[in-house]
Parts: structure tokens; C-alpha cells; sequence
């Protein structure tokens, strides 16, 4: 099984680990593991990039840019803001060092521009091999029903409209009908969920043709430079509600990592972010929230199939107390299921300088 790293070196401007920590790292685990790729950002210290490289490419490993788009470019640049279908800034309650969570406009020319500024400025003699695009999507209910019905600034207004969408009737159906909003028809284990509300369920289909688009001219920016593309996506279960849908924002990328997060009790985690939708629209007709258990990150692997690109399920080995409660089972289990469903390889998350070593081990036995 071929296998990617991801490595968290820390904000813009901070640097979590030095030079030489970061090379011991890799440099135990790949000689436990073939390794195949290193995703390794966001900070803007070049000289970081230049040495970890000329290391990975003497073992015949890629380095990728870890490189978020609409959200976290905030603390760098000024984007366009996203706001609500009712025209409101959109509250982010949760922050961490290093990621705000605060969404910038999908549509908007400008915020594409910053991000391909940003990588031309900080990035393009640092010898990358390719860009992993994190944070293409839209705000989730970690911002409540605001955060999920949006873009509507006047940009997203035209571009929802050129879809057969107009935006008033998706804010007069929520007023209409609150919760039931979000009633779902159906759930296919191997697929998106449906809802009863066509005007809701045409809402969210065209939220992710608009943010692919965005996605898409990122994609061609990037590959027009030789570069290698990934992109990182939310679980199935949960992909709608932010504008990622797997056959058509993979098109124009060579691989994706589904963030498989079972025990992340943070953004992206899949029970995190269903508690929310729970949270958020309690009286929604849905499912219950699954089990995160084996037979259920089964129908997650299957959805994953979908994409028209390199799969590589991401899995958290770091861990971190209350937020990523990992351990050696669990990632043996996890890597066992992707193994069995043959896809192109793994990607070990978010940041194997925090795996224990059991993890890494439990890694190596299935190698």
C-alpha cells in the first residue's frame, strides 16, 4: 500500500518543529513504510521547504504544498467575505491557533487570485512537487444553519441564479418551513443525501457545481505549472452540506484524501460535524447518527469509489487528547478496511509529527 504524510508545520507565520525534527521523523517512518507523497504547510518559511526537499527527493518522495484556499487566507491577504443567504456575516464560534475557520467567497475572482498569488509569492521556488488543496468548500454547521446557507453576496446571488437558483426562495422556504428545511428523502450508504424540498435540494446541488467551478480554475492554474493536485474533502456522510461533491470536484485533480475522521471531535471529524447538523436542525427528518464503527466506514470507502481521480483515504494516527482519540486498534482497523477496498493507497493525518509511536507500528504490521 503506498502511503502519504501529513505533516502540520503551523501557521503562516509560526514554525511548530525545526528542520531536522521533521526530517528524523519521516526519516524513521519511511523506513518502516514506503512512502509515497509528503503534504507538508502552511507556514512561509522558505528555507524550511528547500531543506525538507532536497531530503524527500533523496529518498524519490513528493512534496506537496499543504495550501488552504477559502478559509485561513484570511491571516495573509483581505478576501472577500462569504455571508448568508440573508446577507448576514457569518459568526464562527470556533478558533484555534493557527485556523480561524472564517470562509471566504467560493465565486469571487479575487479570492482565487489571492490563493494563486499566495502560492507564486511564498511557494513557487521552494521546489514542490505539487499543491494539496485544503479548505475548498464551504463553511459547515460549525457556523450553524448560516454557515451551511451560504454564499449569498451578490456575486453568489448571480452565479445561484445562472443554476436555476434564486436565492429569495431558498430564504422563503427556510422561514417557511425551519428545521424541515433539511428533511431528508433518503440516504444511500454509498452516495449523497436526498432532501424532500426541491428548491432545498436544488440549493445545495448548485452550491457544489459553484464551488467546483472555483476548484476547477485552481486545479488548471496549478497543473498548468506541472505541478501535481490533491485536494482534501469532507466524508460523504457530510460533503453536501459544504459544496463538495466527489464526481464533480475531482474532475481536474490527479488524487483526493477523504477525510475519513472517526475520532476527531473537531472540523472534519464526521461524528463532530453530524452532532452539529443534529444540533443545529434538531427537528430535521434524518438518520440517526451512525456508529462509527467499521461496517459504517465501509459505506463511506464505497462513496469514495465516486471520485474520477487517485483515492487516498485519510486517516488520523496523531493524537491529541479530547480531539483525536486515537490508538494502535483503531488505526490497524482503519487501514485494514481501506487495504480491503484496494484503492491507491492511505494518507496518514493530519500531522504524524504528533503519532505515537504504537500508531506507527500498528501502521507498519499491515504495510
Amino acid at each position: 500500500m503506498r502511503h502519504i504524510l501529513q505533516i502540520c508545520t503551523g501557521a503562516w507565520d509560526e514554525s511548530n518543529y525545526t528542520i531536522e525534527a521533521i526530517i528524523e521523523r519521516v526519516r524513521v517512518i519511511s523506513a518502516k513504510i514506503s512512502v509515497d507523497k509528503e503534504i507538508i504547510g502552511w507556514s512561509i518559511d522558505k528555507s524550511l521547504y528547500q531543506k525538507v526537499g532536497d531530503f524527500l527527493h533523496g529518498q524519490g518522495i513528493q512534496m506537496l504544498l499543504w495550501l488552504p484556499c477559502f478559509s485561513e487566507i484570511g491571516g495573509i491577504a483581505q478576501p472577500d467575505e462569504t455571508v448568508d443567504v440573508f446577507g448576514q456575516s457569518i459568526i464562527v464560534p470556533l478558533a484555534q491557533p493557527g485556523e480561524d475557520f472564517a470562509f471566504c467567497c467560493p465565486s469571487s475572482p479575487r479570492n482565487i487570485q489571492i490563493v494563486e498569488s499566495l502560492y507564486e509569492e511564498h511557494f513557487a521556488d521552494c521546489g514542490f512537487d505539487g499543491v494539496f488543496l485544503d479548505k475548498v468548500r464551504g463553511q459547515s454547521f460549525v457556523a450553524g444553519v448560516p454557515g451551511v446557507l451560504s454564499c449569498g453576496c451578490e456575486r453568489c446571488q448571480k452565479a445561484f441564479l445562472e443554476r436555476g437558483v434564486d436565492l429569495e426562495g431558498v430564504r422563503n422556504l427556510y422561514e417557511e418551513k425551519g428545521d424541515a428545511f433539511f428533511d431528508m428523502r433518503s440516504y444511500p450508504p454509498g452516495g449523497e443525501f436526498e432532501l424532500v424540498e426541491p428548491v432545498a435540494q436544488r440549493f445545495f446541488e448548485a452550491k457544489e457545481e459553484i464551488v467546483a467551478s472555483a476548484v476547477w480554475e485552481l486545479c488548471d492554474f496549478f497543473r498548468n505549472k506541472g505541478l501535481e493536485v490533491g485536494l482534501d474533502l469532507f466524508a460523504p456522510l457530510v460533503s453536501r452540506f459544504v459544496g463538495q461533491n466527489y464526481a464533480l470536484i475531482t474532475k481536474r485533480a490527479d488524487f483526493i484524501k477523504p477525510m475519513l475522521y472517526r475520532r476527531t471531535e473537531a472540523p472534519a471529524g464526521i461524528g463532530y460535524e453530524y452532532e452539529l447538523f443534529e444540533k443545529h436542525a434538531p427537528a430535521a427528518r434524518k438518520p440517526a447518527a451512525p456508529a462509527m464503527d467499521r461496517a459504517f466506514m465501509d459505506t463511506q470507502l464505497e462513496a469514495v469509489g465516486q471520485a474520477s481521480c487517485e483515492r487516498y483515504p485519510g486517516i488520523e494516527i496523531n493524537y491529541l487528547k479530547d480531539i483525536a482519540r486515537t490508538d494502535p486498534g483503531y488505526v490497524r482497523e482503519s487501514l485494514a478496511e481501506v487495504k480491503e477496498f484496494g484503492f491507491e493507497g492511505v494518507a496518514l493525518c493530519w500531522n504524524v509529527m504528533e503519532a505515537p509511536e504504537g500508531h506507527i507500528e500498528a501502521i507498519a504490521d499491515l504495510a
